[in-house]
């Protein structure tokens, strides 16, 4: 039976999906974007607070599934700019342990919601 996961600590979604769904052990989450979750604007200084506003609302996603980003097996990462993967990469790896990082893609896309630059998907498993 599948559990939505709510958390008031990531942005509300913008159309008609949940932040996460637990199947079992296993988290799936949507797409997280940088929106900051108390005001709803999007935080797009530059790509590397882009990057850790994605990060931060990931992160309160996993902690209200009772996980980490140790349990993070698979990501999936799109970008608007392949000139902008080294800063995203950077910002991205400092939250995982290189040794035990999960499995990934990295994808341009032609557009993202809201014109976003970066948008970050995971699975989970506890």
């Amino acid at each position: 039976m599948k559990k939505i996961i709510i958390t008031e600590n990531a942005p509300a979604p913008i159309g008609p999906y949940n932040q996460a769904v637990l199947i079992g052990n296993t988290l799936y989450t949507s797409g997280q974007i940088a929106l900051n979750p108390v005001t709803m604007e999007l935080v797009l200084d530059n790509i590397d607070m882009e990057t850790k506003q994605v990060m931060e609302n990931m992160k309160a996603v996993l902690e209200t599934a009772g996980m980490t980003f140790e349990n993070v097996v698979k990501t999936t990462i799109f970008i608007m700019d392949m000139g902008d993967f080294a800063k995203i990469n950077a910002v991205y790896g400092s939250y995982f342990d290189e040794k035990t990082a999960p499995a990934r893609e990295t994808v341009q896309v032609a557009g993202l919601p809201k014109g976003v630059n970066v948008e970050i998907s995971m699975i989970a498993v506890k």
